[in-house]
């Protein structure tokens, strides 16, 4: 089971931090990753990292925005999102997989969402 949490309204250029807290065991191959959602667009990828590696991979649209992170200890993911602008206005989904993939079908383990709202 995956629990995000942290989103909210932010003005435009703002900062947000979302965490995905993970029940059960998470194996050393697995791939976690965020994709948003925003209303009458497809999920979209964001970002996604090795469990236990630091290999990462990013959405053009976010790159240099935002950064995935982890803390294995507590088994939870994060995403930092720094200089928000109104089009990554979304809901953001943690996901868990086994393949080092940007596509939602290679997604398996999915959580319910978080709402991120920024106001322009």
């Amino acid at each position: 089971q995956l629990v995000e949490s942290g989103g909210g309204s932010v003005q435009d250029g703002g900062s947000l931090r979302l965490s995905c807290a993970a029940s059960g065991r998470i194996y050393s191959s697995s791939v976690m990753a965020w994709f948003r959602q925003a209303p009458g667009k497809e999920r979209e990828f964001v970002a996604l990292t090795r469990w236990h590696s630091s290999s990462t991979l990013y959405g053009d649209s976010v790159k240099g925005r935002f950064t995935i992170a982890k803390d294995t200890a507590a088994n939870t993911v994060y995403l930092q999102m720094n200089s928000l602008k109104a089009e990554d206005t979304a809901l953001y989904y943690c996901a868990k997989g086994s393949q080092y993939s940007s596509s939602r079908l290679d997604y398996n383990v999915w959580g319910q969402g978080t709402q991120v709202l920024v106001a322009s």
